[in-house]
């Protein structure tokens, strides 16, 4: 495209592409917004159900463009503050002057400023917002924090406490790997690191790894409560080879196909919540691990509410995960989801999925003419109706992975519930309080926070005052 393109011309084809792209995304946040204000409009009770307005409208959000509940829910936070509270730096953002970085900054910073001085600052902020972009990150918020100091004090976001800031994570890296870490309370880590160099040296001096190697491994061996390191020096009489029983029971799923476990196969398995397990690491599970094979489910409805042990764990791998667009929560945290609600629908593979608990109150009670309906083939592929008429179609991502999964049940026939034949809104979980009354209420704190940090400020400016104040010598 660009091959016999002049210099300047890459130069500002790349100017006039991000201007667009800026303007795309303002566009889209403003579709949001007015999404999110319709809907608040027809759902005017919904600020104290469980699943608000925010969260139905995350689900469209999510389901339209293809991406996940937090991002969609995220999405729908920004766009909704950035329109209510500063409509002329939305304006700006609109005609690509300046750029998503620094929307989600002003929103970010500016989130703690009282209504009543909003207004001068988003007309503040939209005259100059444009000349900045060329700062830093921390320059970007000093600027703003200085803007919104000057407008309201009391209003400057207040730094987080580093302990409130402390988590540890375990999540997918390459297949067969995981990553591990956090921030940890300085005691804990301490306590975690000795931990592990003590079971990294339970090994005898052949073992081949390395003291890095062995502290990973040590990891496993913690978690599942051993007081030693398995050594690998492959000698009968390695003098650490004593007996290592666990101290709890560490259940850990993965799903293969049988000739991989058997070895006439390469084709991976998939360790649940980690994702795909190569081959090797497949067999060398198996060795040690209790078999038990996926029974596929028969032609004839069970005849209860509750789906058998068999038929739950059919589903189970056959899912993997919430079937709503975008959504990847695993099945240990979904729940169980009659398509036609019982005793209209059946307890059948053609008739059950999983949805998390989010999307299956969304499902359940956004209903009506600004509702979710869905329909279930019998290969286990969800076709969902959005409130707007527009339709998504979701395969169960087990099937993906291991076709037999996905090999079609029986088609059921299930009957129609009648209109009205419950009163669903009654059985909504509530709130006790409104996510607004909760973000009031962290605002009202960081205010108080920073209220008492200028306080103390001006204390220490006045006393530094005093102490260098020399009268004079007549």
């Amino acid at each position: 495209m660009f091959d016999n393109a002049e210099p300047a011309q890459l130069i500002d084809t790349m100017s006039d592409a991000a201007r667009a792209e800026s303007s795309a995304i303002a566009r889209r946040l403003e579709a949001v917004a007015a999404l999110y204000h319709q809907r608040r409009e027809y759902y005017t009770e919904a600020q104290y159900w469980r699943t608000d307005v925010y969260t139905a409208v995350a689900a469209e959000v999510s389901a339209a463009q293809n991406i996940s509940r937090s991002r969609a829910e995220s999405q729908v936070r920004m766009a909704v503050s950035l329109h209510e509270r500063l409509p002329k730096v939305a304006a700006v953002f609109a005609k690509g002057d300046i750029d998503f970085r620094m929307v989600q900054m002003i929103i970010a910073r500016t989130d703690n400023v009282e209504e009543a001085v909003i207004g001068d600052l988003d007309g503040a902020l939209a005259s100059r917002v444009s000349k900045w972009m060329r700062l830093s990150k921390p320059k970007l918020r000093d600027r703003i924090d200085l803007f919104v100091a000057e407008h309201d004090p009391a209003g400057v976001r207040v730094p987080p406490i580093a302990r409130d800031n402390r988590y540890f994570d375990v999540a997918p890296h390459v297949p067969g790997m995981a990553f591990a870490g956090g921030v940890l309370d300085a005691l804990d880590a301490a306590a975690f690191d000795q931990r592990l160099d003590a079971l990294a040296a339970t090994v005898c001096a052949n073992d081949p790894r390395s003291h890095s190697q062995r502290r990973a491994d040590a990891c496993g061996a913690l978690g599942r409560q051993e007081g030693s390191l398995a050594c690998r020096c492959g000698s009968s009489e390695c003098p650490a080879a004593a007996v290592r029983e666990s101290a709890a029971q560490v259940l850990i799923h993965v799903l293969a196909e049988r000739a991989t476990v058997e070895g006439t196969s390469d084709r991976p398995g998939y360790l649940s919540g980690f994702g795909v397990l190569p081959a090797e690491s497949v067999r060398g599970a198996a060795k040690t691990a209790k078999l038990k094979p996926v029974k596929l489910p028969g032609a004839e409805p069970e005849p209860n509410y509750r789906p058998s042990a068999a038929l739950k764990d059919f589903l189970r791998w056959r899912d993997l995960t919430c079937r709503f667009p975008g959504c990847d929560d695993p099945v240990e945290t979904c729940d169980l989801d009659h398509t036609t609600p019982w005793p209209f629908g059946v307890t059948h593979a053609s008739g059950l999925k999983h949805y998390c608990r989010t999307h299956h109150l969304v499902k359940t009670f956004f209903t009506g003419t600004t509702g979710w309906t869905d329909a279930q083939r019998p290969d286990g592929t969800i076709v969902l109706t959005a409130p707007t008429g527009h339709v998504y179609t979701t395969e169960a991502h087990g099937g993906a992975l291991f076709p037999a999964l996905a090999v079609p049940t029986a088609a059921v026939q299930t009957k129609q519930p009648p209109e009205g034949a419950t009163d669903r809104l009654a059985m909504m979980p509530r709130r006790k309080r409104t996510r607004d009354e909760d973000r009031r209420d962290r605002i009202d704190r960081e205010r108080r926070q920073r209220v008492e940090i200028n306080a103390e400020v001006e204390r220490q400016r006045q006393a530094w005052l005093t102490a260098t104040y020399e009268p004079p010598p007549f």
